[in-house]
């Protein structure tokens, strides 16, 4: 039988065919693995605790609230622990968090939480997401996968000014001697938000709690 001979040139051809038809698998693979990275969720994590108090700080919170969590850890974490200073420290924590709406996830993931009285929190959560009179976090676009162009309220600065302590009622309970507590808040740019208010915490058990949050004043 007479054997045919391979041209070289398209052994050449089918070489370059071959590498080209690789090289673009090779760059499809990469650059649909390029994609998925830059489309991951956001992944937020719990990066310290308060032990025997339950508050969590996460790595999305900003450096001036991360400050003030340091700050609550060390008066929770002495010998003798500040009161007064505790009351201080968990206005200001709150109203850092909640009012900072450029690190939230979405217009559920409501700031401030932890230190709300857990029989006010259902409340709470509805007035921040659902009432229209008061749900600022109810604009809040998703930001899941780190796209959101939305111009959001970051907190810079909280003052706290402590009033008179008075016994609170709230339902059938009678706390004694309640810190009410003025609060202001500063932002690094004005888009309208509240800038005062009033927050009223309680002692329950050994936390102190915020029990009632309003845009009024003491003054």
């Amino acid at each position: 039988m007479k054997q045919r001979r391979v041209s070289k040139k398209k052994v050449t051809i089918f070489i370059l065919t071959l590498i080209f038809i690789l090289g673009t698998i090779t760059g499809g693979i990469y650059l649909l693995s390029k994609g998925n990275n830059e489309n991951d969720p956001i992944k937020i994590e719990n990066v310290d605790t308060i032990k025997g108090y339950d508050y969590i700080l996460r790595s999305n919170a900003t450096k001036y609230y991360k400050s003030l969590f340091k700050q609550l850890k060390d008066v929770l974490e002495a010998d003798d622990i500040d009161e007064e200073k505790y009351a201080e420290l968990v206005a200001k924590l709150f109203v850092a968090d909640f009012f900072n709406l450029d690190n939230k996830i979405s217009k559920n993931d409501v700031g401030g939480v932890q230190y709300i009285y857990k029989d006010y929190r259902d409340l709470f959560i509805k007035d921040a997401t659902i009432n229209p009179d008061t749900a600022i976090y109810r604009s809040v676009k998703s930001n899941v996968y780190g796209e959101r162009k939305q111009e959001l309220p970051i907190v810079t600065k909280v003052g706290v000014v402590k009033g008179e302590r008075e016994d609170f009622i709230y339902g059938d309970i009678i706390f004694e001697k309640a810190y009410m507590i003025n609060f202001d808040v500063e932002y690094e740019k004005d888009l309208g938000y509240q800038t005062s208010g009033i927050i009223i915490i309680i002692k329950n058990d050994k936390k102190l709690e915020i029990v009632e949050f309003d845009e009024s004043s003491l003054n």
